[in-house]
């Protein structure tokens, strides 16, 4: 079935609509985008440079840092733009496209974080079969197998939306197009485009997370048999992942298995992780990982 949409044009109305109000978050908000762009990127090159920094766990690392990187603009250069400006609109075409390209990233850097577990787990677990485990093969076939997931579950949201008729209103109450906010549009019963978007997006955050949660555990379990040191280590590296799982995770979880809503918190939930978020992983991974601090300061250091 297609739709026949008389709507071409949404009107977007924001975080705030006081324009003091949206000239102070411009102010704040563009070096946060600035600062999550340029730290991303610094992982990426880092880890894509340096001859230390070789192992699975790195090589994982910058493809998370790449996704940040296009998960964040997908929705923040526009969000900033916006703010300056009266009118904010999007084609019903470039919202479609935002929300394909806004779930791909996403459920493409949970998949890696699945993935960056499952290393950390072999890893720890299983340290005389790690390198044959976590061949680069291996790791390669992990990262595209990433990247295909988040494909079919975005491809699977922009099926069972673009079939909805809009003819009005055309007002997004959010800052940027998502499917609770563009649901509420559509001239027709939503409940069962939106049990889907439930199943796809709310319970498979949950589980990821459970999954997550549940592969932490089992490394923490085994590593009452390593050495202090390599207790130290560890720990280390898997508060890292788990601070990143828990900042990701909490805030779309929260969306996204709970009725929508107009209310206001419920945008400030959702700067946290498309703004905010992706700025702090960069900062997580490098000011918890000696072997990243030691390589961006041998190598941005010679230059």
């Amino acid at each position: 079935m297609v739709s026949i949409n008389n709507v071409t044009e949404l009107i977007i109305t924001g975080l705030f609509q006081d324009p003091e109000v949206q000239k102070v978050c411009f102010v704040l908000f563009l070096p946060v985008y600035l600062a999550t762009v340029l730290g991303n990127g610094l992982i990426v090159v880092t880890v894509n440079i340096s001859k230390n920094l070789g192992s699975p766990m790195y090589f994982f690392l910058s493809y998370l840092s790449l996704v940040e990187i296009c998960y964040s603009s997908t929705v923040v250069p526009k969000f900033i733009t916006d703010l300056l400006a009266k009118v904010k609109t999007i084609s019903l075409k470039g919202c479609l496209a935002q929300i394909f390209f806004f779930h791909f990233f996403g459920v493409t850097e949970i998949l890696l974080l699945t993935v960056m577990a499952y290393d950390r787990y072999v890893a720890i677990c299983k340290p005389l079969y790690y390198t044959t485990i976590m061949s680069r093969t291996v790791c390669h076939h992990l990262v595209a197998g990433s990247w295909v997931g988040g494909f079919f579950h975005s491809i699977i949201q922009i099926f069972i939306t673009i079939p909805l008729p809009f003819c009005g209103p055309n007002v997004i109450d959010h800052y940027f197009c998502d499917l609770h906010p563009l649901f509420k549009l559509a001239c027709t019963d939503t409940f069962v485009v939106g049990v889907i978007m439930f199943v796809n997006s709310g319970l498979f955050s949950v589980f990821s997370f459970l999954f997550l949660v549940s592969s932490y555990v089992v490394i923490l379990f085994n590593l009452r048999n390593h050495s202090a040191e390599g207790r130290r280590k560890a720990l280390s590296t898997c508060a890292s992942h788990i601070m990143v799982v828990v900042l990701f995770f909490g805030p779309a979880i929260f969306l996204y298995l709970r009725p929508a809503s107009t209310y206001t918190e419920d945008k400030l939930v959702a700067v946290f992780y498309t703004v905010i978020t992706p700025m702090l992983n960069p900062i997580i991974y490098t000011l918890r990982n000696a072997e990243v601090k030691n390589a961006v300061k041998k190598l941005w250091g010679k230059k």
